[in-house]
């Protein structure tokens, strides 16, 4: 099902098939609103963007197939609203080929998790390289938790692949600026904090060619099992708390100062 193969010396080009999961996200750029429950966020008039980490999941597998490293990138996601958007979007930036899995919705990232697992045993692959984390989670654990129900190594907040035959270097980054240089054995799962470059930018009318073109592929998310991890138990707006003055000179700052009794 994994299986890597070995690159010739001679050969321009490794025989290797990228997984990258996708995954939508609320634009924190909108109004975000409370449901009645008070559980989860109102999603009727919530826009949905491709998590920022995955973006650069996609285009660090892109990147490697541009480099000959990869043949092959087959990008997947969960079915719900505008996935097929979000699914030919990725193919118009290089990705060869999009699933959509249909099914049982996941609940918690060990679902999301365990459905990917699923899609990425039936499909196969070499290598998966997933966002490091998500706004909406709780635990940023896709990548590791996605590697143990396969049974495969796995590397998180990763900085920078290169495919060394059956192996990848990557770079690992640690709090304070530091890092590490790691090499795995392939198949493997990568949790990517960031690509090489900024994810490239897919028009919309190279978006619309594709869907003209080309077709997504359907698979199953299959058995989630109970799935684990925290659940909410609100969920509320941040309370205001207090208001800011604006001043307009160092003197009203230093009139304050004198009020506090600082000075």
């Amino acid at each position: 099902m994994f299986s890597t193969k070995q690159q010739n010396k001679n050969s321009k080009e490794v025989e290797m098939k990228i997984i990258v999961p996708l995954k939508q996200v609320p634009d924190l750029v909108e109004d975000l609103e409370v449901d009645g429950s008070g559980k989860a966020l109102d999603t009727d008039d919530i826009k949905f963007k491709l998590n920022e980490y995955d973006d650069h999941a996609l285009e660090e597998a892109l990147l490697l197939k541009e480099e000959g490293a990869a043949t092959e990138v087959v990008v997947m996601a969960i079915d719900g609203d505008e996935t097929d958007k979000m699914l030919y979007t990725a193919l118009a930036k290089g990705a060869d080929k999009a699933i959509k899995l249909t099914g049982d919705t996941p609940h918690d990232t060990h679902q999301l998790a365990q459905a990917f697992a699923n899609a990425a045993k039936t499909e196969g692959c070499d290598l998966i390289l997933a966002g490091v984390q998500s706004v909406d989670d709780r635990d940023g654990q896709l990548g590791p938790v996605l590697a143990t129900y396969l049974g495969l190594p796995c590397i998180s907040a990763v900085a920078g692949v290169k495919v060394q035959g059956s192996s990848v270097l990557v770079n690992k980054e640690y709090a304070g600026g530091m890092v590490a240089e790691f090499e795995m054995d392939l198949p493997g799962v990568l949790g990517i904090q960031a690509a090489r470059q900024t994810p490239r930018y897919a028009p919309v009318s190279k978006v619309r060619q594709v869907q003209d073109s080309m077709s997504l592929a359907t698979g199953s998310t299959g058995d989630l099992g109970a799935g684990a991890g925290s659940e909410i138990a609100s969920m509320a707006p941040p309370e205001k708390s207090g208001s800011a003055t604006m001043l307009d000179s160092a003197g009203d700052l230093l009139e304050i100062l004198k009020e506090k009794g600082v000075i």
